[in-house]
């Protein structure tokens, strides 16, 4: 049973390490009457994952894998964020989808000889946001809206007492999040980025934040690169099922930016 709540707790885990709340760039050179100019930007998140995670009323377990790790199990991810924006006002959603399986032998084989372990999980993000300051390639945004979390745990057992057995675990919900985020101009096709999002507030997760700083290259008006650092933390728990994680590393995102007024 240790075993399967250390690949459960390393899988549930592990998929958050591909997500982001947020277009890693914008055209901020735009005057304000231009109209609509929309941002597509796959991105990677290199992270390691610390905390606690549990299931079915176990108690909690210790997590500590590398990034590695979840890769190993990745059977199908998928990652992608969107941004339109209109002169001070913007929407932006994130979607990230993950399916982890593994196969692991149990120490003695009594219950099961081996466990397969099957973890599909999802996370949406989606944020309104205005621009405090919005001039020379640089704006300041402040930002609201919700995050939604799913994870959904199944183990098929195999050989032992339990053959033919299964049994799941999981749980889905959503935090309300505020923030804000910046990028600036520094020249040259250069610019610096970053967030900060805070969540939860006891409606669905205790607490939650997410933090990003980094810096991109503008190739052209369409096409960019970034690389950053992103740590993100959650707090949630209900009904035995435990997910109190912090997940941190750098990041790497490419933008596509286009605008339908100005096709070309």
């Amino acid at each position: 049973m240790m075993k399967k709540r250390q690949l459960a707790a390393l899988a549930t885990a592990g998929v958050l390490a591909f997500g982001a709340a947020n277009a890693f760039a914008a055209d901020m050179t735009k005057p304000l009457d231009e109209g609509w100019t929309f941002t597509i930007a796959p991105y990677l998140w290199a992270s390691g994952i610390k905390g606690e995670s549990g299931l079915f009323g176990f108690p909690p377990q210790d997590v500590d894998v590398s990034f590695s790790d979840v890769l190993n199990n990745l059977r199908f991810g998928f990652m992608g964020l969107t941004e339109a924006r209109n002169g001070p006002f913007t929407i932006s959603t994130d979607i990230v989808y993950a399916k982890l399986n593994a196969d692991v032998a149990t120490p003695r084989g009594i219950l099961a000889s081996n466990i397969d372990a099957t973890v599909t999980t999802f996370m949406g993000t989606a944020l309104g946001g205005y621009s405090l300051y919005y001039q020379d390639g640089t704006n300041f945004d402040v930002v609201a809206g919700a995050r939604l979390w799913s994870a959904n745990n199944r183990f098929e057992f195999h050989g032992g007492a339990l053959d033919g057995t299964s049994a799941s675990d999981g749980d889905t919900w959503v935090d309300p999040v505020i923030g804000a985020k910046f990028k600036a101009d520094v020249g040259n096709g250069f610019y610096l980025a970053g967030w900060g999002l805070v969540g939860g507030f006891g409606t669905g997760s205790k607490s939650m934040w997410d933090v990003m700083g980094g810096a991109g290259y503008q190739f052209n008006d369409k096409m960019s690169m970034f690389v950053g650092y992103r740590a993100v933390h959650d707090n949630y728990s209900h009904d035995g099922f435990v997910n109190k994680l912090t997940q941190q590393g750098p990041m790497l995102g490419f933008t596509y930016q286009f605008s339908p007024a100005h096709p070309g």
